[in-house]
């Protein structure tokens, strides 16, 4: 069957909820297949350390709603458990496509036909529990309620005082957390904090699962986390072979400072025939040998901008190379990467790679959300077309200094979403702030490939 972890708002637990139901069942040696409702990336390798599979983000913006079917059946297959993770409160989504709730965890779950189980916070309620029940239960009728969580509870007489207030709803109550403040999660300016920079991540699982174990009612939890049937599962979201002679070098930014990756664009990289060489900015003194391409992901380097600005022969060697045209895809992180330097919220200078003439200034306004991005550029890049428009996701808390290269008009999905531009290009570089999903538009990406394969020759070492 499956089913979807949603809460009644954002900040109700059900990250903490999800994550002790994986490792929970992470102990328990079983096989589970986790995904996570939008763009996100922090959440997935929660999921991922805790049941040792890839999380698969779900989002039919980035996306389709196509897309999102098949990626949910084919990756479901073979598991023994299978469990979303909604995101924001159940109905947040916004009004496109016909919808009023398009990408909302309302929306997946009628789009996958999967039940929900809804997470409360409890710490300021009693008998108002039940119009929240009630209300969740009845504003759609084609949303299945499972069961509720009851979570943050205060002690044994409150949660008396919440099931007498549930108790003519017949709403299941499948589990019961009281109050824990030591089960929180660290957060930053970002959200979570990646599970990169946190060590005692295991001991933290541990914590989790026990609390799993003691919390939930497992006889009626399991049956709902089982994996679906439908005949569309055998249908593969990514392409069946390679389709490229020969193998592309891709180097690929990976540590704690460039982590921001969906797992599907990882394997349609290598689905479409590149091999990803991974490499650290922070640690490695050069990129690996005979690449034909650079992906550097987004993240967290203003957090590290000391170290990659005291990594002086890794930057050296990257400008020099991309300097000479070799192909490379740049977004957020990475393209602030690629700035002269980087001025973090005490306003001290990093120096970056220097390849834009700009310069990134950590602010404290955030930006956010879906883009609808138009190409600007007057002559085409390796794989962008002037006119052409995909769909992205800005998530940042800088801003470019000199934003006098605009690849992209970006707007918002709504009518009123003021345009603005931004991003770098030339004709062997593209760096944008955008996070872009190549599931659903794959040329893009086949582009870069093509590019790639025909640099003259592979580079090595300097």
């Amino acid at each position: 069957m499956a089913v979807i972890i949603a809460g009644e708002r954002s900040g109700v637990g059900k990250t903490t909820v999800t994550l002790a139901i994986l490792a929970y069942l992470a102990q328990k040696k079983a096989k589970i297949q986790s995904f996570k409702v939008g763009p996100d990336y922090i959440d997935p390798m929660f999921h991922t350390q805790a049941t040792g599979q890839p999380c698969r983000n779900l989002d039919p913006i980035l996306t389709s709603e196509t897309y999102v079917q098949h990626c949910f059946y084919h990756h479901s297959q073979g598991s023994e458990f299978v469990l979303v993770e909604g995101v924001m409160g159940l109905f947040d989504g916004i009004p496109w496509q016909g919808l009023g709730d398009y990408a909302s965890t309302a929306h997946l779950a009628r789009l996958l036909q999967l039940p929900v189980i809804l997470v409360i916070d409890c710490s300021r309620l009693s008998g108002s529990v039940a119009a929240i029940v009630a209300g969740y239960r009845h504003l759609d009728p084609q949303i299945t309620l499972a069961g509720v969580i009851l979570n943050r509870v205060g002690s044994s007489r409150h949660l008396t005082l919440l099931k007498q207030a549930l108790l003519p709803y017949d709403v299941p109550i499948l589990g019961t957390i009281f109050r824990k403040d030591d089960i929180t999660l660290v957060s930053r300016h970002l959200g979570l904090i990646p599970t990169d920079e946190l060590p005692a991540l295991t001991h933290y699982f541990d914590r989790l699962a026990q609390l799993a174990k003691e919390s939930f009612d497992w006889n009626k939890l399991l049956p709902l986390l089982r994996p679906p049937q439908y005949s569309i599962a055998t249908i593969n979201p990514l392409p069946d072979k390679a389709i490229f002679p020969q193998r592309p070098r891709i180097a690929l930014a990976r540590d704690s400072a460039f982590n921001f990756y969906y797992q599907d664009n990882l394997d349609l990289f290598q689905t479409m025939g590149a091999e990803l060489i991974p490499f650290s900015p922070l640690q490695d003194s050069h990129l690996p040998s005979g690449i034909q391409g650079i992906y550097l992901g987004g993240g967290f380097p203003e957090i590290f901008a000391a170290a990659l600005s005291a990594n002086i022969s890794l930057r050296q060697h990257l400008k020099c190379l991309i300097q000479q045209g070799l192909p490379t895809y740049a977004e957020c992180g990475g393209l602030m990467y690629l700035c002269q330097g980087l001025v973090d919220l005490e306003q001290k200078h990093h120096a970056l790679v220097g390849v834009l003439p700009t310069t990134a200034q950590m602010t404290s306004r955030l930006s956010l959300g879906y883009r609808q991005a138009k190409v600007k550029v007057q002559a085409p890049t390796s794989w962008l077309a002037p006119g052409e428009t995909i769909y992205g996701h800005e998530f940042h808390r800088s801003v470019i200094s000199t934003p006098d290269s605009p690849l992209f008009e970006l707007r918002g999905l709504l009518p009123q979403d003021p345009p603005h531009r931004e991003g770098w290009h030339s004709p062997s570089l593209q760096a944008s702030y955008l996070h872009v999903h190549f599931g659903n538009q794959p040329a893009l990406l086949q582009k870069f490939l093509n590019h790639a394969l025909r640099f003259p020759t592979p580079c090595a070492t300097l």
